[in-house]
This record gives structure tokens, sequence and C-alpha cells, in this order.
């Protein structure tokens, strides 16, 4: 595996194994990372409209020297641009300097209203998110094929769905979602979900494979002893357990450093992990460890299992 190493979308397009990805990356410290990542060899950009850092992150682009044509951008349409799914492409791209997306994404399944008190997150007097509810995930993913259609973007997918949600999008689907990117690592494996979207033909990609900040997975002591055994550090073994699984990982750091060696160690994992690994690692989560960082509170059941 090399890091160019690609994955087939089923609209027989290819997308990088590895990606940075620069969610909570500060406007001051995401150019320099993205700049930094190309150099080092990655070529899988993850964004979205609602980091708030898309322009930085064209500037990055432009400032590794790295042909736009080599490098697979990702990037995500808000909850309050539902009904808006074009302007909101437009935002993108016009941020980060670019006239087409390799990917678009649905951020998260929960439309939210477009003419609310906040342009991000609009709530109601009691202090929820007001979610837009007269308004169907599935004609968000008319607008989403409609992009598509007129070359916008290459491919267009979801985010944070469901079984039950992609069921409800595939009733009315004239496109299959080209992938689906969940909150996939350790100890939050979704092994049922995974093997859904698979048969499917929906590629998972997997946010936050290390965990959040100061996260427990990168002390897990499983993961410690397989990495001691190989000669690798934890977070390899966190993300070429993942890249193993043919599960696309987004990884995040503004450190130079990190930056490169998570690019180099997960290839590393990925070379050394044997079956034996995989077996126990897939037994983590089921073992006592099942647990998820992210938990937004929408107020809505997304469908999810250990959810809460």
């Amino acid at each position: 595996m090399s890091s160019s190493h690609l994955l087939k979308l089923n609209n027989g397009e290819s997308i990088p194994a590895i990606g940075l990805g620069t969610w909570q990356s500060k406007p001051n410290e995401v150019a320099r990372a993205v700049e930094v990542a190309l150099k080092t060899g990655y070529r899988h950009i993850d964004c979205a409209w609602a980091y708030g850092n898309e322009k930085e992150v064209g500037e990055g682009l432009r400032a590794s020297g790295v042909p736009r044509s080599e490098v697979f951008i990702t990037s995500k349409l808000w909850g309050t641009y539902h009904r808006r799914v074009e302007e909101c492409l437009d935002d993108t791209l016009a941020k980060l300097g670019t006239d087409y997306l390799d990917l678009y994404l649905i951020h998260w399944p929960v439309p939210m209203n477009p003419s609310g008190n906040h342009p991000v997150f609009p709530k109601r007097p009691d202090g929820t998110r007001d979610r837009d509810e007269s308004w169907d995930i599935r004609d968000t993913w008319k607008g989403m094929e409609e992009v598509l259609k007129k070359g916008k973007v290459k491919s267009i997918g979801i985010s944070n769905c469901s079984e039950m949600m992609v069921e409800k999008i595939l009733t009315t689907a004239n496109v299959i979602p080209a992938v689906n990117q969940l909150e996939l690592h350790l100890y939050n494996p979704q092994h049922k979900l995974v093997t859904y979207l698979k048969s499917k033909g929906i590629l998972p990609e997997a946010y936050s494979p290390l965990g959040s900040t100061n996260s427990p997975l990168l002390h897990d002591e499983v993961a410690a002893e397989i990495a001691k055994r190989h000669e690798l550090k934890t977070s390899d073994v966190l993300l070429g357990y993942l890249l193993r699984k043919d599960i696309v990982v987004l990884t995040k750091s503004v450190n130079p450093a990190r930056i490169e060696g998570n690019l180099i160690g997960a290839l590393e994992a990925y070379n050394r992990l044997t079956t034996e690994d995989m077996a126990i690692l897939d037994d983590v989560a089921a073992n006592g460890k099942q647990k998820r960082f992210s938990m937004p509170p929408w107020g809505v059941d997304l469908g999810f299992e250990n959810w809460g």
C-alpha cells in the first residue's frame, strides 16, 4: 500500500484512502497544515462549509504547489442549506478557489431553519435546535443529484447517516450515495452499519479515527500491546485497523511532524497487522469500551445504535 493508495467508489471514481481532516483547525493554522500535508504526500483534503475555514484551506492548496487535478477535495452541505444545495456549494467553491469538488456530502441528515436566528446553529426559544421539520431529507438528496448533473461535483454522498436514514434516502434516490462519512474508530466500530453500507456499494469513511482531543483510544491497552509487538505507535494501529477494512481514514492535525507521522504510520500498520490482530481489535468495543465522542443535541432520533 502506497501513500497514493486508492479505493473505488460506486460510480467508478477513486478516492485516496488517507485524508487530512480540517475540523476544528483554526484559520491561521489550517492553511499551513494543508500545505504541509500535500507536500508530505497526502492527496485528499476533507473540509466543510460549517468549519468556517475553507478560504484558508484553499490558500493551503495553492501554497503547496500540487496541481488541483491531483488533489481529492471533499466538502459538506450544512443543515441550514438543505433547501439551497447549490447556493451552499457555490459558496464553498468560491472560498476554496476551485470550480468543482471531487465529493460533496450532506453533513448531517438534519435540515435546519434557513431563516433562523443563527446561520449555523439556529435555536428555538427553549434553546433546542431549530429544525426545519417541513423539509424531507429525500428532497435534499434531489438537490445533491442536481449539482452532480451540472458537473460541479464528481461524486455525492452522505455523512452521519444510520441504516434507517440511508434506507429512507434510497426510496427515491436516482443516484446511490458514494460514501457515508461516520464516527468510526476502535471504540465505535459500527460493524453492522459498515457491513450494510458495503452491501449497498457505499464506501464508509471514518472521521475522528483517533477519537477526540485527549482521546482514551491513544492509551488503549489492547491497541498499545499490538503496537508494541509490531514496533508501531498506538495511533498507527488505530489508523491501520480501519484501513485494513477498506475504510477511508481522515486524520486531523496541524502539527507538521504528526501530519507526516500519521501518513507513514498508518501505512506501516496496514502492512503489519495480522488477521489475528484484526479479530482482537474488532472485539474491543463489545468488551465494554463502546463510546461515541460526537453526539450533537439535534433533538431527533437519527437511528443509530449506541447513541447517548
